[in-house]
C-alpha cells in the first residue's frame, strides 16, 4: 500500500493520522534557545500559555533533510511506495527538505514529494484525500492523480482577530493590503498559488464566524470538510452545531492549529477547508 507522509502544519491530530495511515514529520517552534517539535514536545494549548508569557515573538524551523531520510528509511520495511505532501514551498522550506531527504535516504522504494501550494487546514484535507485513496488500494500514480486533482479543488477560509503575527512572521502575502485599514476588523484570508490572500473585512467577531458558515454552506456538495481553531473550541463547536443541521457532525473532521502554525496566526484563529465533490 501507498504510505502517505506530510508534515505538522497540516494540523491532523494523532486520531486521524493513525486511523489513515499517515506519517506525520515535525516542523520546531523555537522560544530562544529551547526548540521544540510541533506537537510532541509541545501541544498547543502549552504553546499558548508560552505565548502569552514570552516578550520576544518565538521562531520556527522547517524538518532537516535527514528526518524526512529517515521516516522513508523506516516507511520501506512496509512498502516500496512513498508520498509526501507538504505545506505550501512559499511558506516553509519543508517541501525542499523532503526533497533533499529523498536523495539521502538508504532505501530504493519510490520517493515522491508534492508541493501542496496550501497549508492548515487545506493542505490536511489533501492529505485525507491521497491517504484515503491509498487505503482504497491505488497505485502511487493514481494517489498523485487524486492527490493533483484535491489541490485544484481545495477551498481555505481562515477568521483572524489579528494579522500582527503573519506581519512579524513575513507569511502575510498579498493580505498585507488589509493592514492599512482604520477601522477595527476580523480578517478572512485564504491561500491561493502558495501565499495569503485576504478575501473579506467583517467588523466583529460575530460577523466574521458568520462569515465561515456562509462560506461552508454555499456548496451544495461536499467530499470532505475540516474545522480547526487555536485556543477558541468554543467557536469550533458552535460553528459545527450550526452546520451538522445539513451536514452529519460525524463527516466534520476537528482539527487543532499547531505550536508552528500559531507561531505565524497567533490566538483566536479559526478556519474551514472544503473539498468540494
Amino acid at each position: 500500500m501507498v504510505r502517505i507522509v506530510t508534515d505538522s502544519t497540516a494540523d491532523l491530530t494523532n486520531e486521524i493520522a493513525s486511523a489513515l495511515q499517515i506519517t506525520i514529520v515535525p516542523l520546531c517552534v523555537n522560544f530562544g534557545d529551547e526548540s521544540y517539535r510541533d506537537n510532541i514536545d509541545l501541544t498547543t494549548e502549552e504553546f499558548y500559555q508560552k505565548l502569552a508569557n514570552c516578550t520576544t515573538l518565538p521562531t520556527t524551523s522547517s524538518p532537516s533533510p535527514g528526518n524526512f531520510a529517515e521516516v522513508y528509511d523506516k516507511l520501506a520495511g512496509e512498502t516500496d511506495e512513498i508520498l509526501t505532501i507538504t505545506i505550501s514551498s512559499k511558506l516553509s522550506a519543508s517541501y525542499q527538505a523532503a526533497v533533499d531527504g529523498a536523495k539521502l535516504r538508504k532505501s530504493k522504494s519510490r520517493v515522491e514529494i508534492i508541493d501542496s501550494l496550501s497549508a492548515v487546514v487545506g493542505l490536511g484535507l489533501i492529505v485525507i484525500s491521497a491517504a484515503k485513496a491509498a487505503q482504497e488500494g491505488c497505485n502511487i500514480n493514481e494517489v498523485i492523480g487524486v492527490t493533483k486533482s484535491s489541490m485544484q479543488r481545495i477551498e481555505l477560509r481562515i477568521a483572524f482577530d489579528t494579522l500582527e503575527y503573519l506581519k512579524r512572521g513575513g507569511r502575510i502575502g498579498t493580505a498585507q493590503a488589509f493592514l492599512g485599514s482604520m477601522l477595527k476588523i476580523n480578517p478572512i484570508l485564504t491561500i491561493k498559488d502558495g501565499i495569503t490572500e485576504g478575501v473579506a473585512k467583517p467588523r466583529s467577531r460575530a460577523k466574521a464566524l458568520d462569515y465561515l458558515y456562509d462560506f461552508a454552506m454555499s456548496f451544495s456538495h461536499i467530499e470532505e470538510i475540516a474545522i480547526e481553531d487555536a485556543n477558541t473550541p468554543d467557536d469550533v463547536e458552535n460553528l459545527m452545531n450550526r452546520l451538522s443541521v445539513g451536514l452529519p457532525r460525524e463527516r466534520i473532521y476537528k482539527m487543532k492549529v499547531s505550536p508552528v502554525i500559531g507561531t505565524h496566526v497567533g490566538p483566536r484563529v479559526v478556519g474551514i477547508g472544503i473539498l468540494p465533490e
